[in-house]
């Protein structure tokens, strides 16, 4: 199938005398023919990563290109090192599969070049058994990667058997669950064009892994990737993965006002695929803690999240500072305190040390003393308790988690 969509792809650019490259409906590349002459940043790195990056998917999808029935001619970007072009949608049945691409520098190429052809009916067929075949595919994956996260133990085991027996993975030891939140400046779900950046970042990920070492899933607002070694495999640490994950996401949003950021949840590993979905449940979470205390960084695990691991379970709305200790909520609702606050959370944080806690705000050992007093006073607690030490520090946490706290760091 590919063999026959480069014969096209080749016979018509030999026709209208110029490059010519292939993108399906998601605007990932799928054949080029040869080029020579001039080419903008765009094309080189679209033929170099197999992919257009999302910002340029928005730029030409705002030229009206998903909508498209006849040639679309789209401008030049001095911004995005992007050559004027013209974009044919390729159709069958009215069904849009893909698009053919030509660089039209100076404005000299007509429609009736492609129009008086009957090669572009040729290229519609066969990009759409191509896209058949490929969706089909796609589709088990998915369904099957679906099937992993259930709450049946039979479904996730029936899962691996059909992965492993389609080859899909290489074994099934050890599984880790990494999440990637989108953080967008309103509470809707992603768009289509921030989805497919997410999926990109997925998939960049897993080659770079392997392909048969991890699977992906994009769900509604997030994504995941599962990480599975093969049984008696060098062990790809959790960590490393994430990392690559975050720059991938990093790179594939740039230019897109629908995300503020991302965070990466990591869970803890399992035996084996089919207990993958407790790793999942623990990296959602970490990754949804990652969204709303920007502090814990953009890759958050799991195991990493102390005392945060036991309050994120437990629900909001029959616990608040006040359960915890009723002190600390008069000092939060005090307009001048926040610097006590900030003082008594670091002061816990070294476990009572003032010695450290003094060195690390910078302050005379007295200022320090003069503040704990005060906090003492304001919140009628006594420091040198240990239980009321406890619940201040609980409480601190719980207010961080809920936005009843939050500090200028």
């Amino acid at each position: 199938m590919q063999g026959e969509l480069q014969r096209l792809v080749d016979a018509l650019a030999a026709y209208v005398g110029r490059p010519a490259l292939i993108e399906d409906r998601r605007q990932r590349v799928v054949v080029y023919s040869e080029h020579t002459g001039l080419m903008d940043g765009v094309r080189k790195t679209s033929i170099l990563r197999r992919q257009t990056t999302p910002e340029i998917m928005a730029w030409f999808r705002d030229a009206g290109i998903m909508q498209a029935r006849t040639p679309v001619r789209t401008p030049a970007s001095r911004e995005l090192d992007l050559l004027p072009r013209v974009c044919v949608p390729i159709r069958h049945q009215d069904l849009l599969l893909g698009f053919v691409w030509f660089i039209d520098p100076d404005g000299t190429m007509a429609d009736t070049d492609i129009a008086d052809t009957g090669l572009m009916s040729e290229l519609s067929l066969a990009l759409y058994r191509a896209n058949l075949l490929g969706e089909l595919a796609s589709q088990r994956e998915t369904e099957t990667a679906r099937a992993l996260l259930s709450d049946s133990g039979a479904t996730r085991a029936d899962s691996v058997r059909t992965l492993r027996g389609a080859g899909l993975i290489t074994g099934d030891g050890p599984a880790t669950a990494l999440v990637a939140q989108l953080v967008a400046p309103a509470a809707d779900l992603p768009d289509e064009v921030t989805r497919l950046a997410l999926e990109q970042a997925l998939v960049t990920t897993r080659r770079w892994i392997g392909t048969r070492d991890a699977l992906h899933l994009v769900r509604d607002d997030h994504g995941v990737l599962l990480l599975c070694e093969g049984r008696g495999g060098g062990r790809l640490s959790p960590e490393v993965a994430a990392k690559v994950l975050d720059d991938n996401l990093r790179q594939a949003i740039r230019g897109l006002g629908t995300v503020e950021r991302v965070v990466v949840g990591i869970g803890q590993t399992r035996p084996g695929l089919a207990e993958a979905v407790g790793s999942y449940e623990e990296a959602l979470q970490a990754a949804r803690l990652g969204v709303r205390l920007p502090a814990l960084g953009t890759v958050v695990s799991w195991e990493g999240l102390g005392i945060y691991r036991v309050l994120s379970r437990l629900d909001g709305s029959h616990l608040d500072v006040a359960d915890v200790h009723p002190g600390l909520q008069r000092l939060l609702r005090g307009e001048s305190n926040p610097v006590l606050l900030e003082t008594l959370e670091r002061y816990l944080d070294l476990a009572g040390n003032a010695h450290a806690t003094a060195e690390q705000l910078r302050l005379h050992r007295t200022t320090l003393y003069y503040r704990l007093r005060r906090i003492e006073d304001l919140a009628d607690t006594d420091l040198k308790d240990g239980n009321e030490r406890l619940c201040l520090h609980l409480a601190l946490k719980l207010g961080r988690l809920t936005g009843a706290y939050q500090p200028t760091e």
